[in-house]
Formats: C-alpha cells, structure tokens, sequence
C-alpha cells in the first residue's frame, strides 16, 4: 500500500534521501558533474534538498515498509514558495560551475515535455526502490499508484527520465514514449506519457 509520507523522523528522512540519492548517482543528469566518484556527494545533497522539498510539500508517497519512493507533483497546484526555497538551497548549497553546467542541460532539455506539459498533468519527480528490495514489484506498485491518482484526477500522468533503461522501464509498464531531446553533452532526455481512459 503506497500512502503520503507523513510524521516522518529526522532520521527516517534522511535514510530516505540517502537511498533516493544513491540512486541518482549514476543518472544521467549528473554527467556534467563528472565522474560517479567526483559527483557522489555532490548527487546525495542535490537529492536530499530536492526529496526535503517533495515531503514537505505533501509530494512524497511511499510504500509501508520504506523501500519504495515516488514523487507526484499536480501541476494545478505546485507549490510556489516552496519551490522557490529549495531553489535557493540548491544555489546556496553548490558551487557556481556545478550550478551552471545542471542549468545548461536542463535548458536544452527543458521543453522536452511541451506537448503535454502545456496544461493540467501529474508529474512523476522520481521512482525509487531500496536496492535490497529491487525485482519484488515495488517499481510496478509505485506507478500504478501515479496512474491511479492521474485517473482520479483525470489527467495525463507524465514521466521523464534521463536513463534509456527506466524510459524502458516504464513503456513496459503501459506508457508511452512520445519525444526524446539530446543535449550537447550526449545525455538524451526521454518524455514519457500515460493517459486515463
């Protein structure tokens, strides 16, 4: 069963955005940063103020045992002032390069989503399983999670990742790949869309 994180510990929290981080080590988006171990802690913070903005927004769900993660953003009603905090964190937390290079790609990639993005959407900011507990169907329950919440809602539930094999991943549990942007550093953003009936 998938609930929003709620009443969650300091430690809980940050055993969480120690998984969803080492997670993110190897992603794509983090190629400008270097190599795995150049970008290794600088990938934990990023994804430790990013997850803390998710939670604290009401945008954190999770499975009951704490092994599996997602973050749904209703684009109705995204949050303004939080966003803007975390913004600052992540300026005031990074050197001006790292800053740099993350906005270069993300302003290649940025309209990758166009099509549908343009109106009412539930964005996916991330999936994530603890690795000792990877290959159980968590994946899978996470999403049908995001798609039954785009159902209640009515609206397209949308997915982009910068790794082929989540892209993969998630045409195989029912979405579509709709547009792919590469950027000048060879890293290819794919979009990714399900749509309620």
């Amino acid at each position: 069963m998938i609930t929003r994180a709620e009443g969650l510990s300091a430690s809980q929290l940050q055993s969480i955005s120690r998984i969803i981080g080492e997670a993110f080590v190897t992603n794509e988006l983090f190629r400008n940063w270097g190599s795995i171990p150049e970008r290794h802690d600088d990938v934990l913070k990023y994804m430790e103020i990013y997850v803390d903005y998710a939670y604290r927004t009401g945008e954190l769900y999770v499975n009951k045992d704490l092994t599996g993660f997602i973050g749904l953003e209703d684009s109705g009603s995204a949050p303004v002032f939080p966003r803007l905090k975390m913004i600052f964190r992540l300026f005031t937390s990074f050197s001006w390069k790292r800053i740099r290079s993350l906005l270069s790609f993300v302003k290649q990639i940025d309209r990758s989503n166009a099509q549908y993005a343009s109106r009412r959407h539930l964005d996916v900011l991330m999936v994530c399983v603890e690795p000792g507990h990877q290959g159980k169907g968590i994946a899978t329950e996470l999403v049908q999670f995001a798609k039954n919440q785009a159902k209640e809602k009515g609206i397209p539930l949308l997915f982009d990742t910068d790794m082929k094999q989540y892209a993969e991943m998630y045409q195989h549990l029912g979405c579509t790949l709709y547009n792919t942007v590469t950027a000048d550093n060879g890293v290819t953003r794919y979009s990714l869309v399900w749509q309620p009936q």
